[in-house]
């Protein structure tokens, strides 16, 4: 068990990726100084805590940063007390981050990286059809892991849930954006039914933004970028 914590985390609200250590700091009832960043203005100290990358997520423990989500959420699970984040099963941990890896490879480039920043509409097109391809991977890996279950980590919120789940308010924002239905009830019947009860979860209300954040975020930086021209 982990003593008195000196914790920090430096994060953009609408970052999907801060949303999953927000989330599982809060599952684990753990305090922390939440630090809200400027993606054009970015700080000395997140210049320093992520040389490598420059980005956030940054969890700095005890004067010591970490980074990037999925490292940020083992280390939490594995250092706080509270309820299990991973599975303790070896295979089904195994499983659990192999699919994590697929969704941050493959799910949210072609979304993100295609869907939201394609500058043609044939280009856009084609992001989305990777999209829908990745998105039907998950459902069938969803159909075969939780066996019944409400959640990827069983009848609780865990792991997977907590990083395909960061991106359901961005999912939103694109339907609304684009008239794309990543997850929907007639293709993904499994996916939009478990993608209800995250957004009816405590542990998502709690931090998970909702589609208007997003949306704003990207007039901001649309905006911003107009100016610039």
């Amino acid at each position: 068990m982990a003593g008195k914590e000196d914790l920090k985390l430096l994060g953009l609200l609408v970052s999907p990726f801060v949303v999953r250590v927000r989330m599982v700091l809060s599952m684990k009832g753990v305090s922390y100084e939440y630090v809200e960043e400027d993606l054009k203005n970015k700080s000395e100290l997140l210049l320093k805590s992520n040389p490598v990358h420059n980005k956030v997520p940054v969890l700095i423990h005890n004067g010591k940063p970490l980074c990037e989500s999925l490292v940020i959420v083992q280390y939490v699970d594995e250092l706080f007390p509270g309820p299990s984040i991973l599975p303790t099963d070896p295979y089904a941990r195994a499983t659990a981050r192999f699919w994590a890896a697929y969704i941050d490879d493959k799910l949210f480039p072609a979304w993100y990286g295609g869907i939201v920043k394609a500058k043609t509409e044939d280009e856009r097109a084609e992001k989305v059809t990777e999209t829908l391809a990745a998105i039907a991977q998950i459902e069938e890996a969803f159909a075969k892991c939780n066996e019944g279950k409400a959640f990827f980590g069983g009848d609780s919120i865990g792991y997977l849930d907590i990083v395909l789940g960061s991106f359901l308010f961005w999912f939103e924002a694109v339907r609304r954006m684009y008239g794309v239905e990543i997850i929907s009830a007639s293709k993904t019947p499994l996916l939009a039914a478990w993608a209800e009860r995250f957004r009816e979860s405590a542990e998502a209300k709690e931090v998970v933004p909702g589609a208007d954040e997003a949306l704003q975020f990207v007039n901001k930086f649309a905006a911003a970028a107009a100016a610039a021209k």
